[in-house]
């Protein structure tokens, strides 16, 4: 019964070709297919390089995906988080949460490649948001219809990235709140969260968890929500002192290259490794639903998963006359290079 109401916004979704989201032309849509008439080849040519270099290196995905997700709170999904700081001034990607994203020279490379086809015509924004779908496709992760149309932003802040995009060490109630800012909801929260399946964090990210969470200090100190045999053993064969901040750890242990309910299985049994993923269970409607989808084929994960991926590329986009398109998604056009 808890998954009746996302399953059917799904088959809803499913059904969207074409998407109003009042941009700088009245009447501006994103839409499937966008560049059918402007550049035929865009998106096959985005799920080509994917498709070729994805296998190469199945961990480009995830950070494929992280960076979609903080491009897109941060301005809405305009690939402000590509860009360079200019003048002195830092971009988003100089802010704490973006400095272990590695997916822009990959960007990079695919945009050239559409370019040397249609000069000028797709954006920065619609290839990372094409690519993102490919990549988790391609490792086996669920597929999503994505309407394109979206414009690239001109402005990155720093600091904005610093303020918008959730931490790790967020409680239930703000990481609600933070994703009710950029209009997504309960299940978006939920499911966006399944993308850690295939994820790495840092020690430095979590170990006040396993060291120092009230205060005090040591191994003694541990966040009382995290099961303790795993702290344990995170704490001998991982993060062995509080000040690593080069060791990585993987989200889904065991299958961190997969697409699958593992990471949904291990918040229910208090193994999530950010404060914020512990977060998920500590809400009754939260826990029950992922109890549902745990206890469900896993095509019921990858369902409500595509339904929120597409929601999340729609967050702030720019249409119409907003923005540009960027020649290179480092720079605005007005930066020579």
């Amino acid at each position: 019964m808890a998954m009746a109401a996302p399953l059917t916004l799904v088959v809803v979704a499913a059904a969207v070709a074409v998407v109003f989201v009042g941009g700088g032309v009245e009447g501006w849509v994103l839409k499937e297919g966008f560049y059918e008439q402007s550049c035929p080849r865009a998106e096959a040519l985005v799920k080509h390089y994917v498709e070729q270099h994805v296998p190469l290196a199945p961990s480009v995905a995830a950070t494929l995906i992280r960076t979609h997700f903080h491009d897109c709170f941060v301005r809405g999904c305009d690939a402000s988080v590509l860009l360079n700081g200019t003048d002195g001034a830092e971009a988003e990607k100089d802010a704490a949460p973006n400095l272990t994203l590695r997916g822009f020279a990959f960007i990079d490379r695919i945009k050239s490649v559409v370019e040397r086809e249609c000069p000028g015509v797709v954006s920065c924004a619609d290839i990372l948001a094409l690519a993102t779908r490919d990549a988790i496709s391609v490792i086996g992760g669920p597929f999503w219809r994505v309407a394109t149309g979206r414009r690239d932003g001109r402005v990155s802040i720093k600091q904005e990235a610093l303020d918008q995009i959730p931490a790790p060490t967020m409680n239930f109630t703000d990481l609600l709140s933070s994703f009710q800012s950029k209009g997504l909801d309960l299940a978006d929260l939920i499911w966006l969260s399944g993308a850690h399946t295939i994820g790495i964090a840092h020690c430095n990210s979590f170990s006040k968890r396993l060291y120092n969470f009230t205060g005090k200090g040591g191994p003694g100190d541990a966040d009382p929500s995290l099961d303790a045999e795993y702290a344990a053993n995170l704490r001998r064969s991982k993060c062995a002192a509080p000040s690593d901040n080069t060791t990585i750890v993987e989200m889904d242990p065991g299958s961190f290259l997969t697409f699958d309910l593992g990471y949904y299985r291990g918040l229910l049994r208090r193994r999530g490794l950010f404060q914020s993923d512990a977060a998920l269970v500590t809400d009754a409607a939260a826990e029950a639903n992922i109890a549902s989808v745990v206890s469900s084929p896993p095509e019921v994960f990858f369902q409500v998963f595509a339904r929120s991926m597409a929601k999340l590329g729609m967050v702030g986009v720019k249409t119409g006359s907003e923005g540009e398109i960027r020649k290179h998604c480092a720079l605005v056009n007005d930066i020579h290079y």
